[in-house]
């Protein structure tokens, strides 16, 4: 914790920093990145709409459901963005509740023909989901998706959940090479750094450095990221 405020830049692990990088309208650009990075070859997001995070059911009185991050692209598609620094039990079960708000709220009133705009839920993970095999800790970004037993083969793509397991991460600064590698070690390691690594450059990675510099926060940010950083 003490290292947090020790870095010339704000850990976007806390709520705080997360949101400054992926919510704000300003930085939508650096959501789309991120997106398609995680996402490699399934989409290509151009443009996204910010919807709003609280979810309800049909009736007031249903369960509702927040959600850190909820947008969708021109295709209709949704995308749900959600940080979870800590292990929480039924934690699976969450994430599959969290995903069928989307699914729900497609339905029009009236007659409908079921036909369905694919919901993508990424959960960035500050702790190991997935450990059931040895060689599972080799493996931080797991996507999981409907496959029908017998074939293999996907039954549908309207629903797909994404885990990126941060602690699996272990790469040094000299072996990053991908886009993936840029993004995973700086929302892992920037509230610890005090400059941007040489190997993490190009314009979007500038300007992701440049909305966590610490000196850039307002007394009443500083005083928010403080609490969260505690938080933390």
């Amino acid at each position: 914790m003490k290292d947090d405020f020790k870095s010339v830049y704000v850990n976007p692990l806390t709520d705080f920093g997360f949101n400054r990088v992926f919510a704000q309208e300003e930085n939508k650009d650096l959501l789309i990145h991120f997106l398609n990075t995680i996402l490699e070859q399934e989409k290509h997001i151009t443009d996204i709409e910010y919807l709003p995070e609280n979810q309800f059911g049909y009736l007031e009185k249903e369960r509702k459901a927040v959600f850190d991050i909820f947008c969708k692209n021109k295709d209709g598609e949704r995308f749900i963005v959600e940080m979870q620094r800590a292990r929480q039990e039924y934690f699976v079960d969450r994430s599959l509740f969290y995903s069928a708000f989307p699914i729900l709220k497609q339905a029009p009133k009236g007659k409908w023909n079921f036909q369905l705009k694919a919901v993508y839920t990424v959960a960035i993970l500050d702790f190991v989901l997935f450990d059931e095999e040895k060689d599972d800790m080799e493996y931080y970004l797991e996507k999981i998706s409907l496959t029908r037993e017998r074939t293999k083969k996907k039954y549908s793509d309207k629903l797909n959940l994404i885990f990126v397991e941060l602690p699996k991460f272990t790469k040094k600064e000299t072996e990053l090479r991908t886009d993936a590698d840029y993004w995973l070690y700086s929302l892992k390691h920037a509230g610890q750094l005090n400059l941007q690594p040489a190997e993490i450059r190009g314009t979007i990675f500038d300007k992701l450095f440049e909305t966590l510099q610490i000196n850039l926060l307002t007394e009443g940010e500083m005083e928010t990221y403080e609490k969260s950083v505690l938080e933390y």
